[in-house]
């Protein structure tokens, strides 16, 4: 049994059996709402609402800019209500003053929100974050994937629309793709897509969202960031890659990349859908006009 535990608790990177099963971590996992299945690490005051500013930042429709505030010391945590405009409710009880939260406690702040609060140890944690990757992420390039992107720029979009700020999608899609699996197989096709994600996650900021929409077309979501910004940075994507040598089994690959961008106001979208459509029709211009070249 004991040599069973040492197996599991390496796999999970913890050293100590007793470590791993002490439920010292606190967290609060969303069971409904856009962010449903995210867990977020409780530590110290950690601020829910829509504004930048949160730590978890829920666009929900009831949401105040600066809803609740949970508050972890001492293997103990509170939550109270920021004067929000809908109220938070634990348990379904509205709250006028902080509450201390047991473990399961469940918390709604918005209209349509509920967050669990919970006490992991270390394996649950190791557990709930391999979930959630296998579950959000793209297994060859671990960038996030579709199901995930389309749910951000929901988030991201409504966001935008309600405080006027920008937001720009770029969509990009490695040229001849087809003729590198043919040619030089597929192995060689898996690795020009994993080196092409890890050049995108390093040339981009830590709060873009960069996921693998299918096969060999990518996107890219830049909050707060015009279309003009994007489609420099765009350009810059484009030369970055056209100019990377991809090492491969002793030998050097090339790509190219086509790439469409579209942009939050200056394309008036109402829905996540539309702002894609936009996009993807600037990726069809690029690619009809030659590829390798930006177009939006």
């Amino acid at each position: 049994m004991a040599e069973d535990w040492d197996e599991e608790t390496t796999a999970a990177g913890i050293e100590d059996p007793a470590e791993a099963i002490r439920r010292n971590r606190a967290t609060l996992t969303v069971l409904t709402g856009n962010a449903t299945g995210q867990t977020f690490k409780v530590k110290k005051a950690v601020l829910i609402g829509r504004s930048p500013k949160a730590e978890i930042r829920i666009d929900d429709d009831g949401m105040s800019r600066s809803h609740a505030r949970i508050h972890y010391e001492a293997g103990a945590a509170w939550v109270e209500d920021l004067a929000s405009r809908n109220g938070t409710f634990v348990n379904g009880e509205r709250i006028a003053a902080a509450v201390k939260l047991e473990d399961g406690d469940k918390i709604q702040v918005g209209r349509a929100t509920v967050l669990r609060f919970a006490f992991q140890d270390a394996l649950d944690e190791s557990f709930h974050e391999n979930l959630m990757s296998s579950a959000l992420r793209d297994g060859l390039t671990k960038l996030f994937n579709k199901r995930y992107l389309l749910d951000r720029l929901d988030s991201e979009l409504k966001f935008a629309v309600r405080h006027e700020a920008a937001l720009s999608l770029i969509m990009l899609d490695l040229d001849h793709f087809k003729r590198i699996n043919d040619t030089q197989g597929h192995l060689a096709g898996d690795a020009v897509l994993s080196h092409l994600a890890s050049v995108l996650t390093r040339a981009v900021r830590n709060e873009d969202v960069v996921a693998r929409f299918g096969g060999e077309e990518f996107a890219i979501v830049l909050r707060a960031i015009g279309i003009e910004h994007a489609a420099g940075l765009a350009e810059r994507l484009r030369k970055l890659i056209e100019n990377t040598a991809i090492p491969f089994q002793g030998r050097e690959l090339k790509a190219t990349v086509s790439i469409g961008v579209a942009g939050y106001p200056s394309t008036p979208v109402k829905t996540p859908d539309q702002l894609v459509e936009a996009a993807d029709q600037a990726l069809y211009r690029a690619k009809h006009a030659g590829r390798n070249r930006v177009s939006r």
